[in-house]
């Protein structure tokens, strides 16, 4: 009888542990997909502010940020210079993540 409950016990144990690894995981590849809508807006919305790309910089910057998924929660465009900020929703939780693109310096 206490071989079945401690047989139980780890079984459970090792479904908790499976559950909380694999949030982790799906949370680190929101991220690494966030990160990437947020470079890729801010590219899109410098391209169009320089004249390298056709229309205006904010509407190429959620154009691009909706083909990952994400919505655009900030965008300005100083100059050359795009700052961009995309926002997901993972669960409960909203993430967001940041980028900046423009000519170099």
């Amino acid at each position: 009888m206490a071989g079945a409950l401690a047989a139980v016990g780890l079984v459970a144990g090792v479904a908790v542990l499976t559950v909380g690894l694999s949030a982790a995981g799906s949370a680190a590849v929101v991220g690494q997909r966030l990160a990437s809508a947020a470079d890729a807006a801010a590219l899109a919305a410098a391209d169009a502010a320089s004249g390298a790309a056709t229309g205006l910089p904010c509407e190429r910057a959620a154009e691009l940020a909706g083909t990952f998924g994400a919505r655009i929660a900030l965008c300005e465009v100083q100059d050359l210079v795009a700052t961009v900020t995309v926002v997901t929703r993972l669960g409960p939780i909203e993430a967001t993540a940041s980028a900046r693109a423009g000519p170099p310096s």
